[in-house]
């Protein structure tokens, strides 16, 4: 049973939340019932999360494994139990059976699980490795996990319709949020980073640097979000997600002071406010769709 359960730690269950989440903003913005979509809507919830999120974090460890054998020596390939190449056979299998569920979700499903593992990839992958720079790693992070994400399930719901223009600027908006999330995720990897040359924000600029980049890129969306919300006429969901956003403001605070120790604190009590206002916004817009 050892690689099976090695298998299962390769894929991450904690990181499929997400995109998962993300795709239930989408289905909840575009205002449908899901009577006639309900098994539309739980197949996108399957790609999203079990599929297309948990192959993209074989891809991810499979060309780490030098990397995680500095920073984290205990998971599944670098520790060993995951031997040769099964790491590399479980990424290409998931990937092959993410793009076979997703061409069960129509066109517009089908294109944005292609679009979803192809970051994936280059996300981890050489030549490309998106990651090796850290802006335009988190930057795909934010988009394939939130925007993508959302946008497939509004189209889901919607049988392809282009999505509405309130639905892509909070897409965009939470995107960017996003990106500032998965910024935390790199202070504690300073070490591997820097010896293998991934410029990570906090390799780049410094952890405290960087810890006001991730803030900022965090903060100034939502500030946009309740803006938006605010002005469309939605001054109760702008103002609840005003609530949200003070919370993560006193977290961030305490973050700021202690950046590398503190980073992952931040993300897990952080997030819960953060994913809460995606889905108030994607409430208030689907009331009026």
């Amino acid at each position: 049973m050892a690689i099976p359960t090695a298998a299962l730690e390769l894929f991450k269950p904690i990181t499929w939340f997400p995109p998962m989440w993300a795709f239930a903003c989408g289905v909840v913005s575009s205002g449908q019932s899901l009577a006639n979509h309900w098994t539309l809507a739980l197949l996108g919830l399957v790609l999203a999360g079990p599929m297309v999120c948990a192959s993209s974090q074989a891809v991810n460890d499979w060309f780490d494994r030098h990397v995680d054998a500095i920073n984290e020596p205990h998971r599944p390939i670098p520790s060993g139990r995951l031997p040769g190449r099964w790491g590399l056979g479980l990424a290409l299998t998931w990937t092959l059976l993410s793009a076979l569920i997703a061409s069960l979700l129509g066109p517009w499903g089908f294109a944005a699980g292609l679009v979803g593992l192809g970051l994936a990839w280059a996300y981890s992958m050489p030549p490309l490795r998106l990651k090796q720079n850290g802006w335009s790693g988190i930057l795909a992070c934010g988009l394939a996990y939130e925007g993508l994400a959302w946008i497939t399930g509004y189209a889901v719901m919607t049988d392809g319709q282009p999505p509405a223009q309130a639905v892509l600027v909070l897409a965009l908006l939470y995107s960017i949020g996003a990106a500032g999330i998965m910024a935390l995720n790199d202070f504690k990897a300073i070490a591997g980073d820097q010896a293998h040359g991934i410029r990570s924000l906090p390799v780049l600029y410094g952890p405290r640097r960087a810890a006001h980049l991730a803030i900022g890129l965090m903060l100034a969306p939502q500030i946009l979000v309740i803006g938006f919300l605010a002005t469309s006429g939605h001054f109760l969901a702008a103002l609840l997600i005003a609530g949200l956003l003070a919370v993560q403001g006193a977290l961030m605070v305490w973050f700021q002071r202690e950046p590398i120790g503190r980073a992952l604190p931040l993300s897990g009590f952080g997030v819960p406010f953060f994913v809460g206002g995606m889905m108030i916004s994607a409430s208030a817009i689907g009331a009026v769709t």
